[in-house]
């Protein structure tokens, strides 16, 4: 389509050539832009290393998947498909700006040679594009402005409401649209061809039909530098404020963790590795962070996706995950100014907990990873909780509560206070039943290590699924041993309460204990341990299964068989995901294909199940911890479970299981709803020869 109209380098505007200020324009929004990105960056460069990058083909498909598909989107399928519109419709114009930057400076650019009919496709394409990123800017304007869903609310404690900035952004996007459809439009109604049928450039030009020249000209030039000053307005802003996820998130999911449950170790660059050659360790300042730590500050959309499924956040603990991002990327913001002139108003010295973070915050977390889960630009928070926990073990200033278990587990291996030669004592009540093996690593051996980690082992509370599970090994025929006195704790729950020299040691005499008993593979009970040896350990290359695997793989082979009882027709079940079995190893399916082997069981879902399941508060040293809250976690998910109309939970974690008890028994639930072990609920469905 040729324009009847003079091109925007022909405008003169205050005695000003067009073309003057089309070439003007975007070399000092550029340059402006690059200054503010050099700032930005600075704290980058200054902060803690991370990582090195690996897994190159790995790291590009996340970035398709989590980036460009947008893939965690929808989980809020309003706002996320609004999210999509806008980001898809960004990328389709992306041809568009490009073009109508060049278009200013001569009309006969022509973006990546497109000819004549690639133009003709692109055009309705470009129309459509246009209209639904107009149409879906101002229905998230409304919404954010108007409507305010609660997850966007900001706690006074927490600094001030960003909704207007929110809005101002949108309403940005809402001007480029308008004048792109005005500048199209006005062709259109100069030449007299019709744009496609309902799209915002047909209606512009349906408006603009039978002016005079002179008003389409005007029309057809103000629309562009109105375009153009919005548009590099809008990208010199971006830096400032939430916004700036629109340049960082793709980095920022390129650079992700890859794998699940998994911690970074200190930082211990400067000391060649040697944890107890650093001068300090964790964070303590903003500086201590890395700069993959920075960089999720900055990528912070502030949807309160996270705190909206924290269930610290949910239970009323003064933690709220959104927020550890957001005034992140505000002290830097503060402690590094855009201009030279400007005085700081962060101090690089000034200890994070105690001025930007409060200690109870911190140790609020359980670690469960919902935050993680639900971040659709990748966030990671498990690590800077951990990292601002050893900072806190470094400075010997941690909760009070924690510092006997810690110190128990120092001594004994535990946090119960059992004795080491304990340990395995509990595998002497009930020989006669089943051989449960002692792993001396010369004259006994098996195959399979059945780790028990300390809660199985030293709680009396959970002592029997301990004893279960080696009952369960032995109807399947499993060649199993335990560790006994040369097993100490997993140091899972130790690492992320930030004692990783403690864990260190612990690692150490667990691997010199497996790696000496010449097992093939490992087994456990506790999601905890299994996530540890999974992820932590890296000096054992066994495979590591849950029980509730093993059940699966030897019920399907026919090696066992579950059998109905009376009990089961009048029982409702329902599966409580385990957040270190679900969430941070992705096993999900095994403990509910257990619970449905039963021949006729009922089994129903929880409203908040799989990955986005609840946590029941237990998470690692938890269980000794409680900081302020307004209602429990647990009673919160044992209400859950009765809402779905269950009377027994099937847990898959020693844990949970401690927790969601206690939760029924203060709720005097006890009558009328009960907890079991997965492996607890095998063992009683087991369809064994009568003899046994």
């Amino acid at each position: 389509m040729i324009s009847p109209l003079s091109p925007p380098a022909d405008a003169e505007i205050l005695g000003i050539s067009g073309q003057a200020l089309a070439i003007t324009i975007p070399i000092v929004a550029i340059c402006l832009f690059a200054y503010i990105m050099i700032k930005r960056l600075q704290p980058l460069l200054l902060a803690a290393s991370s990582e090195s990058m690996d897994s190159l083909s790995d790291r590009l498909g996340r970035v398709v998947k989590y980036g460009l598909l947008q893939y965690k989107h929808p989980r809020y399928l309003l706002s996320g498909s609004l999210h999509i519109v806008l980001f898809g419709g960004f990328v389709l114009l992306i041809v568009d700006s490009i073009s109508l930057v060049f278009l200013g400076i001569g009309d006969d650019f022509v973006f990546l040679g497109m000819g004549e009919r690639a133009q003709a496709i692109y055009e309705p394409i470009k129309a459509v594009a246009v209209s639904l990123v107009f149409v879906a800017a101002v229905i998230a304007a409304i919404r954010r402005g108007v409507f305010r869903p609660e997850r966007y609310a900001v706690p006074e404690r927490f600094g001030k409401d960003r909704s207007a900035g929110a809005v101002g952004i949108l309403g940005l996007i809402i001007a480029l649209m308008l004048s792109s459809a005005l500048f199209d439009g006005s062709v259109y109604a100069a030449t007299g061809e019709g744009a496609l049928a309902g799209t915002l450039s047909w209606m512009a030009g349906a408006l603009l039909a039978g002016q005079t020249h002179a008003v389409l000209q005007q029309a057809h030039h103000g629309a562009y530098f109105v375009h153009e000053l919005v548009f590099f307005f809008f990208l010199c802003i971006l830096p400032l404020g939430k916004h700036f996820h629109v340049i960082t998130a793709l980095p920022n999911i390129f650079f992700m963790r890859l794998e699940r449950g998994s911690l970074r170790r200190p930082n211990t660059v400067a000391a060649g590795g040697d944890l107890l050659a650093v001068s300090r360790t964790g964070v303590h300042v903003m500086e201590d962070f890395s700069w993959k730590s920075m960089l999720d500050f900055y990528s912070c959309v502030d949807c309160g996706r996270c705190s909206d499924h924290c269930p610290a956040n949910a239970a009323g603990r003064p933690l709220s995950p959104r927020f550890i991002s957001t005034r992140g990327r505000e002290h830097l913001f503060a402690t590094y100014p855009l201009l030279p002139t400007s005085k700081s108003a962060g101090s690089k010295d000034a200890l994070l907990l105690g001025n930007l973070y409060d200690a109870d915050e911190i140790w609020s977390c359980t670690t469960c990873g919902a935050c993680e889960e639900e971040c659709p630009v990748t966030i990671e928070y498990i690590d800077k909780i951990v990292d601002l926990r050893r900072g806190c073990m470094d400075r010997g200033d941690i909760p009070d509560s924690i510092k006997k278990p810690l110190e128990s587990i120092q001594r004994v291996g535990n946090a119960q206070g059992l004795p080491r030669a304990f340990r395995g004592d509990w595998a002497e009540d009930i020989k006669g039943q089943q051989k449960v093996k002692v792993l001396d690593g010369g004259n006994v051996s098996a195959d399979t290590l059945y780790f028990v980690d300390s809660m199985s082992s030293c709680d009396e509370r959970v002592n029997k699924l301990a004893k279960t599970t080696a009952r369960v090994l032995d109807a399947m025929n499993v060649d199993f041993g335990i560790l006994a006195a040369k097993e100490t704790d997993s140091g899972h729950d130790v690492r992320r309460y930030g004692e990783e020299l403690l864990f260190e040691e612990l690692r150490e005499q667990n691997t010199q204990g497996i790696n000496n008993s010449s097992v093939k593979r490992i087994v456990t009970s506790d999601p905890h341990a299994l996530n540890a040896l999974k992820k932590d350990y890296d000096q054992i290359d066994h495979e590591v299964e849950h029980i509730s695997e093993v059940l699966i793989r030897h019920l399907t082979s026919g090696d066992i068989k579950l059998a109905a009882s009376d009990e089961d027709k009048t029982t409702v079940y329902t599966y409580h995901d385990a957040c270190y079995l679900g969430r941070h190893n992705e096993i999900y399916d095994a403990p509910r294909e257990v619970i449905d082997s039963i021949p006729g069981v009922t089994r129903v879902e929880m409203e908040k199940a799989r990955d986005r399941s609840f946590c029941c508060g237990g998470g690692g040293l938890s269980l000794y911890h409680s900081p302020p809250e307004e209602r429990q976690m647990e009673q919160m998910r044992v209400e859950m479970a009765r809402k779905a109309g269950a009377t027994c939970i099937v847990t898959a974690c020693p844990n949970c299981n401690v927790r969601l008890s206690d939760a029924i028994d203060a709720k005097g639930w006890r009558d009328e709803m009960q907890v079991i072990d997965v492996v607890e609920l095998a063992d009683r469905h087991m369809a064994r020869p009568e003899s046994e």
